[in-house]
């Protein structure tokens, strides 16, 4: 089993409780880690045999790009299961999203939601 992770993705999002997030805009940072098989593709040396991570980076920017959320909460969960749904040969997939500088007293440097699915 290999775990593939990426650190960090950077995204500018309209996405938030209060109306002048959803207009303005928030930074958000989203990890994510991936568990799959992989027996093949060390041996052959293919990309096909495995998940292409600019192609996760892609997938998680048409969410963060899509349609405004309230919650964090439900960003989380939208980006896992689109995780998910295209990616059926993971055992597990992990995913923590991240807003930087939200809007609360006092101040914070960011607030995270972390979530795992499990697949059988």
């Amino acid at each position: 089993m290999d775990c593939i992770t990426i650190k960090n993705l950077r995204f500018r999002g309209f996405h938030g409780y209060f109306e002048k997030e959803r207009t303005e805009g928030n930074d958000f940072e989203v990890d994510i880690l991936l568990s799959v098989p992989s027996p093949n593709a060390p041996r052959n040396d293919d990309l096909s045999q495995t998940i292409d991570y600019s192609e996760v980076a892609g997938i998680v920017q048409k969410v963060m790009d899509g349609t405004s959320v309230k919650l964090l909460e439900t960003l989380l969960y939208n980006i896992g299961e689109a995780l998910v749904s295209t990616y059926p040969q993971a055992q597990k997939v992990e995913v923590a999203v991240r807003k930087l500088a939200p809007p609360m007293s006092p101040s914070c440097e960011y607030t995270e939601l972390r979530s795992q699915w499990p697949k059988s």
